[in-house]
């Protein structure tokens, strides 16, 4: 009898060509089984065998989305040794149907700056006069710039991303950049446009409190006007810490204490701001050296800059 061989395992899961074309696909972005069923002419559930078979091999990885299964690349080291080795071996035929498929996944990208343009539509009114409350958005963002510093931001995490915004303006300088919403409508808004910016990151959803990723695997840590929505703002903190290494960074940008009180009845506001003394409390509590970065005041609302920073590991107790 012949031993079990894992690579073996591997090599079968590559030799088809469907699932070949499905690889290709994903390397350009990532797809929902609906969006790679239109682009292959295929039934969902036969695209799903192919997934089930390439997800058990490692090649791919699944995340659910509301109703909707949203799929990328598996290991990243696999992915790079497997693409160099079709660049190399592909011919004029393979080339000509990974380039069809190339092509209509622009009918993809279509469907989806259309839902999104009619989501932003319907949201733009209460987002804009959020905004007209505070300074120019310009003046926060230079702020965030001005917190995070010119060094390499390394592995990037956006809590409550939305829109993608920050991951817009700061992807480009981390080695990989996670936006993570509770919102299935709101990582839709994102995808179409980071897509647009070319800002390669990875849209997740998950929830404040439970974040889908493991402890020690972000060097930075954003929770851009997001922390007035939660209910145990400490608890937000400490599972937004988690994520930190040594020497990481958590940036916290949201409202000074108002008295709005429409926002919380319009627009779920949970919190109508917060004191510095609050937000530096729970930094500490989550085991971060907490401070106030900056206060932004110009409008009816005064945006706060707070930053948590993770001691960096000392050299081992020196002997």
């Amino acid at each position: 009898m012949s031993q079990p061989l894992p690579l073996a395992d591997l090599f079968q899961a590559l030799a088809d060509p469907t699932r070949l074309r499905i690889l290709a696909l994903l390397r350009t972005m990532e797809l929902s089984v609906g969006e790679l069923a239109q682009v292959l002419a295929q039934s969902q559930p036969r695209v799903s065998r192919h997934i089930k078979i390439l997800t058990d091999a490692g090649l791919v990885e699944r995340r659910k989305e509301g109703s909707w299964v949203f799929l990328t690349l598996g290991r990243a080291e696999l992915a790079t040794a497997l693409f160099a080795l079709t660049d190399v071996a592909e011919e004029d035929s393979s080339k000509r149907v990974f380039a069809a498929d190339s092509a209509r996944l622009s009918a993809v990208r279509q469907d989806r700056t259309e839902a999104a343009a009619r989501y932003f539509a319907a949201h733009a009114g209460v987002w804009d006069e959020i905004r007209s409350l505070q300074v120019a958005e310009s003046e926060v963002e230079a702020a965030i710039s001005r917190a995070l510093g010119g060094d390499p931001l390394g592995r990037l995490v956006d809590i409550g991303t939305g829109t993608g915004r920050m991951i817009e303006l700061f992807g480009r300088r981390s080695t990989d950049a996670v936006g993570i919403d509770k919102s299935s409508e709101m990582l839709r808004v994102a995808r179409v446009k980071l897509e647009a910016a070319d800002v390669r990151a990875s849209l997740r959803q998950g929830d404040m409190y439970a974040l889908p990723l493991e402890d020690g695997s972000a060097d930075v840590v954003l929770l851009h006007q997001v922390l007035h929505y939660a209910h145990n703002p400490a608890a937000a903190i400490t599972e937004a810490a988690r994520l930190l290494v040594p020497g990481g960074r958590l940036l916290i940008v949201d409202f000074a204490l108002h008295e709005r009180e429409e926002l919380r009845l319009r627009d779920a506001h949970a919190r109508l701001g917060f004191a510095d003394e609050a937000v530096v409390g729970w930094l500490e509590a989550a085991g971060l050296s907490g401070s106030v970065v900056e206060h932004l005041v110009g409008g009816e609302l005064t945006v706060t800059l707070w930053a948590g920073d993770k001691q960096a590991l000392r050299a081992r107790r020196a002997a």
